[in-house]
């Protein structure tokens, strides 16, 4: 067992980062474990999947975390943007659900830099800003190789790096030591 690499994971402070798929609620938490403080989660109250902090106690406090539901897109901006340049929230966590314009994503990541927080959108497949500084693709893997009662396998890859380097990684969370475990390939 061993760390991903740290100049990767956790994602670069005070800048906002993007990620899609199946297993993005998962990256988000295991990135608030990572960076350690409060975690606020944004989203639109419409929205059919809404979070219980209790079922993500084995990444952080449940309260650590606040949730803020909004009116529309618009507003989940505006509310992500305001905790972002507080400095107050050491992630801010905005679940989008259209596509965010240059404009919009620029004025988050001058937010998050002014505040040194640091911002997860996520967003659906196929959709992110030019100006996230990543872009991450997760999702769980089923293969009965991996199966184990802790934790599931996720596949999480880096599909936009700003400062360089792309990659794949399979990982798992550790509940008990509370970090994450990057699993070697089969047969190495």
């Amino acid at each position: 067992m061993y760390n991903l690499d740290p100049r990767i994971f956790p994602s670069r402070k005070a800048r906002t980062h993007e990620v899609c798929g199946p297993g993005a609620d998962v990256f988000a938490f295991t990135l608030a474990a990572r960076i350690r403080g409060d975690v606020m989660w944004v989203q639109e109250r419409w929205e059919p999947s809404q979070i219980n902090p209790n079922g993500f106690v084995e990444f952080i406090d449940s309260a650590s975390l606040t949730l803020c539901n909004t009116k529309d897109q618009t507003e989940t901006l505006a509310v992500a943007e305001e905790a972002l340049r507080s400095g107050a929230i050491s992630l801010v966590v905005m679940h989008l659900t259209k596509s965010l314009g240059l404009t919009e994503g620029r004025r988050l990541q001058l937010a998050a830099r002014d505040g040194k927080s640091t911002g997860l959108a996520i967003i659906p497949d196929g959709m992110g800003s030019n100006s996230a500084e990543t872009r991450w693709r997760c999702a769980p893997v089923f293969d009965s190789r991996f199966i184990s009662q802790d934790s599931t396998l996720q596949k999480w890859e880096l599909i936009k790096n700003k400062s360089g380097t792309l990659g794949v990684w399979h990982v798992r969370w550790d509940p008990a030591s509370r970090r994450l475990i990057v699993v070697s390939p089969t047969g190495k």
